[in-house]
């Protein structure tokens, strides 16, 4: 993994259930280090950490998390309605978004996938098959992955 500024995370993670949140940190504990993985429990905090408002004002939203992983189902603002807002703005719009949800409904994944989701991944209770889908999707998007240059850097 490349290095990370001071202050940015290489993975944010959108989830409001604990278990699920220690889950999927264990799982990725071997690609990413609990200090890059930064986690907010609702769809409203994400947005204000993606674009820099309420807590996270001042926040240099030059320097973008890696990855993405989404939850649908999230208190104030649900998981949908915040992947079409990281793809309608231009600073966040390419960033790798994985939905990691309990769903397997086709409409939820064809929506997700409609409205720009790289990824659609459902929650297993089996946690060495779920742990094993999570590592390879972590070295993916973070190793192996070379993303596009940010917005910013483009204009020069």
């Amino acid at each position: 993994m490349s290095s990370i500024p001071v202050g940015s995370h290489a993975l944010l993670l959108i989830e409001d259930v604990p278990e699920d949140v220690k889950l999927i940190t264990t799982a990725l504990r071997t690609i990413v280090p609990a200090d890059q993985i930064k986690v907010v429990p609702s769809g409203e905090e994400a947005l204000d950490y993606l674009f820099g408002h309420g807590n996270y004002a001042g926040r240099d939203t030059r320097y973008q998390p890696a990855l993405i992983m989404l939850d649908l189902t999230l208190p104030r603002i649900n998981g949908m309605e915040v992947l079409r807002l990281v793809r309608a703005d231009p600073q966040t719009h390419v960033l790798p978004v994985v939905v990691v949800s309990a769903s397997s409904q086709q409409r939820d994944i064809r929506t997700a996938a409609q409205l720009g989701a790289n990824s659609f991944v459902r929650k297993s209770l089996d946690f060495v098959s779920f742990s094993e889908t999570l590592t390879l999707l972590a070295r993916y998007w973070l190793e192996l992955n070379i993303q596009p240059p940010h917005p910013s850097a483009m204009a020069r």
